[in-house]
């Protein structure tokens, strides 16, 4: 398995993370340490959840089981040093977790200490912030974005006091690295001049949604983030499941992500499923699994760190590790470039 840099760390994380939010819903705890043995079998070093999973649906019953899930392992196995573990923060608007509470120096400390009890270690390697304050076009928001009822003087002012926050954390030995999650270009950049500017925390990595159907760092981001040492964490790098075909024409299997959420986070659109079948079949076309021709498409991008992908069973994630020694030809790359012009901004 390919290593990457994670930013100016000194750190490196496998081109694969073994994604969880799954893990507590659709994943029992058996066959959750099941695909944690087998990523670590397969050169995977890099493991990615968040205080507010699982998902499918999110609940306070269930809120922390997936770091939970993670911590039985830990502690079943003494194995912990062996990955580099990322948790997540959540934002405002999750009313379960602290009231809905927007990310603050106060909220910092308390997030922290949640996850390490659940997590059952004493340091988490990638701190990140899971999504701004101020809002997100992620999440297909980028339709309606309007950001100008910011307030800069605001924004800045919470982005040099979580920083603090979080330089406290890498004093006291809880954090190590620290990354953001669905941000922008411009959001990017000011947590960049902040923690240069003050001395704090640096910006690590950036997890965003990156796909086959979902290409939007592909400009002020890439070049923000190739210069500045700051690599993409990809998500859905497999389209929540659109691109390993199984959704075409009506399908809806048992069990899978879209038996429980429709529209699966509004990426069900008209024009989804006729983008899905352009690479589908460029895969058939050069012999190609669409699974590993969407993941290798993904960590052969320059600006990428780890590709992060979820695998609800142990045999998916067989399946999809079959794949991880593909390459793309610079043939596939073109044609793959031909679809996305042809199906733009699919959802």
């Amino acid at each position: 398995m390919k290593m990457n840099p994670l930013g100016r760390t000194g750190r490196s994380v496998s081109e694969y993370c073994l994604g969880t939010m799954t893990f507590g819903t659709q994943t029992s705890e058996a066959d959750a340490h099941a695909q944690m043995d087998m990523a670590l079998d397969h050169g995977i070093n890099f493991i990615d959840a968040a205080e507010m999973y699982p998902v499918n649906p999110i609940t306070a019953e269930t809120q922390g089981r997936t770091e939970a899930y993670l911590g039985s392992w830990f502690a079943k196995t003494g194995r912990r040093n062996e990955w580099v573990l990322a948790t997540k923060h959540s934002g405002a608007g999750v009313q379960h977790i602290r009231g809905g509470a927007p990310i603050t120096t106060s909220t910092v400390r308390d997030a922290v200490e949640g996850s390490l009890k659940r997590l059952q270690t004493e340091h988490i390697d990638l701190y990140q912030l899971h999504w701004p304050n101020r809002g997100s076009y992620m999440f297909r928001q980028n339709w309606e974005y309007d950001p100008s009822s910011q307030n800069k003087a605001e924004t800045l002012a919470n982005m040099e006091e979580v920083l603090e926050a979080l330089q406290a954390e890498v004093d006291r030995g809880t954090i190590g690295a620290f990354g953001l999650s669905n941000e922008s270009a411009w959001g990017t950049a000011q947590w960049l001049r902040l923690s240069e500017d003050k001395g704090l925390p640096r910006v690590a990595s950036i997890q965003n949604e990156y796909s086959l159907l979902c290409r939007m760092f592909d400009t002020d981001l890439a070049e923000l983030c190739l210069n500045e040492d700051v690599g993409l964490l990809a998500f859905s790098p497999l389209a929540t499941g659109l691109l390993t075909g199984k959704y075409q024409n009506g399908q809806t299997p048992d069990g899978s992500r879209k038996a429980i959420n429709g529209d699966l986070g509004g990426r069900v659109s008209p024009g989804v499923f006729d983008a899905v079948q352009a690479y589908l079949d460029i895969a058939t076309k050069h012999g190609l699994d669409p699974v590993h021709m969407a993941m290798a498409f993904t960590v052969q991008r320059p600006f990428m760190c780890s590709s992060i992908f979820g695998a609800t069973t142990v045999s998916q994630l067989e399946h999809l590790l079959q794949g991880a020694e593909v390459t793309l030809s610079n043939e596939v790359l073109a044609e793959i470039n031909a679809a996305n012009r042809a199906h733009p901004m699919p959802f």
